[in-house]
C-alpha cells in the first residue's frame, strides 16, 4: 500500500449516501482497500486487496500493535456479513428503489503475517470503479484519525458538497442512512452521541471546518443545516437563521432562492416552490449534465 499521505478514497455518491453500519475497524479496513483502487479503471471480483495491522497503525496513528491486530481480526470476523443498502441504484431502471449488497465476497485473515486479504463483492464494484461522474473523493489521511463511527460518514456527506459550502440534511434521513434505528429517539441524544462528536473530530483532524444549526417544521426540528469549508480558505460565511431568511424573502420567492441570493450561490432560477437549497442545486447540476451530453 502507498504511503498514507498520498492515498485517495473515491466512491460513487450512491455509496456516500447509502444506508449501512460499520465498526471503526471495519471502516478503516474498507477505506484502506478502496484507496488502492484506480477508480477510472475496471475492477473485477477476482482482484485481491491486502491490508496489514502495521498499515492500520501507520494510517490511524495508533500506539499499540496489539490493538491493531485485535481490530483486524474482529474486522475479519464481521466484515463478510456486513451489507449496504443503495437507494435508486440503476437510473435506467427506476422501478428498482433499493439494492442490498455485501461489501466483500471473501476475506482471509493471516495471523502469522497480521494481515487481511479480501475481494470486493460484485454488487458494490460498480460504485467503486470506472467512475467518471457523480463521485466523491478525498485523501484518506483526513479521516484516518477519527474515533467515532459516524465521523467518516458525516465527513463524506459534507465533502460531497464542498463546492457549495452548506448542506441541509433531514434528521430522519440521516438516522436511516447511519442505521441508528430507535437508539436515539430524542434529538438531544442524537446530537450528543452522533452529530457533536463527529463535528468535533472533523474540526480537529480533517481538512474541513464545520458548524451546524437546525430547522423546524412547525414545532419539530426536521433538518440539520451544515455550513463548512476548507481550512485556510476565505472566512466562513455566516450561517443564515430562519428569521433572516424570512425577513429577506421577497413576495413569491422560494426559500432556496432566498438562500442563493443571500449567499451568492446562483441556483435561484432552478428552485421550485418548496425546494430546499440542496434540491435546487441538484436540479441545476442535473441540467448541466444534460447540456454536456447534448454538446
Amino acid at each position: 500500500m502507498e504511503k498514507p499521505a498520498s492515498l485517495i478514497v473515491v466512491k460513487s455518491n450512491k455509496v456516500v449516501e447509502a444506508s449501512y453500519l460499520l465498526s471503526l475497524s471495519e471502516q478503516r479496513v474498507l477505506l484502506a482497500c478502496i484507496a488502492q483502487i484506480d477508480s477510472r479503471e475496471e475492477l473485477t471480483e477476482q482482484y485481491q486487496f491486502e491490508v496489514s495491522a502495521a498499515e492500520i497503525v501507520d494510517l490511524a496513528g495508533l500506539d499499540s500493535f496489539t490493538n491493531a491486530y485485535r481490530d483486524l481480526k474482529k474486522a475479519a470476523e464481521k466484515l463478510y456479513d456486513r451489507s449496504v443498502v443503495i437507494n435508486d441504484p440503476d437510473p435506467e431502471n427506476p422501478q428498482i428503489t433499493e439494492r442490498k449488497t455485501r461489501w466483500i465476497s471473501s476475506i482471509d485473515y493471516i495471523p502469522g503475517e497480521g494481515k487481511l486479504v479480501l475481494n470486493f463483492a460484485s454488487g458494490i464494484i460498480p460504485y467503486l470503479s470506472r467512475l467518471s461522474k457523480e463521485f466523491t473523493q478525498y485523501k484518506l489521511k483526513h479521516v484516518a484519525r477519527f474515533e467515532s463511527i459516524y465521523s467518516i460518514r458525516l465527513y463524506e456527506l459534507l465533502v460531497q458538497w464542498s463546492s457549495v459550502g452548506e448542506r441541509e440534511i433531514e434528521v430522519e434521513w440521516l438516522k436511516n442512512q447511519f442505521q441508528v434505528g430507535d437508539k436515539y429517539k430524542r434529538l438531544g441524544d442524537l446530537k450528543k452521541r452522533v452529530i457533536d462528536p463527529a463535528i468535533e473530530e472533523i474540526n480537529a483532524h480533517s481538512n474541513l471546518w464545520v458548524k451546524y444549526g437546525q430547522r423546524k417544521s412547525g414545532r419539530t426540528v426536521t433538518h440539520f443545516q451544515f455550513q463548512f469549508g476548507m481550512k485556510g480558505q476565505p472566512k466562513e460565511r455566516k450561517q443564515l437563521t430562519e428569521e433572516e431568511i424570512d425577513r429577506a424573502a421577497r413576495p413569491g420567492e422560494t426559500r432556496a432562492a432566498v438562500i442563493a441570493r443571500l449567499t451568492g450561490t446562483s441556483v435561484a432560477e432552478f428552485a421550485k416552490p418548496g425546494d430546499t437549497f440542496d434540491q435546487a442545486l441538484a436540479r441545476k447540476r442535473e441540467l448541466a449534465d444534460v447540456k454536456k451530453k447534448l454538446r
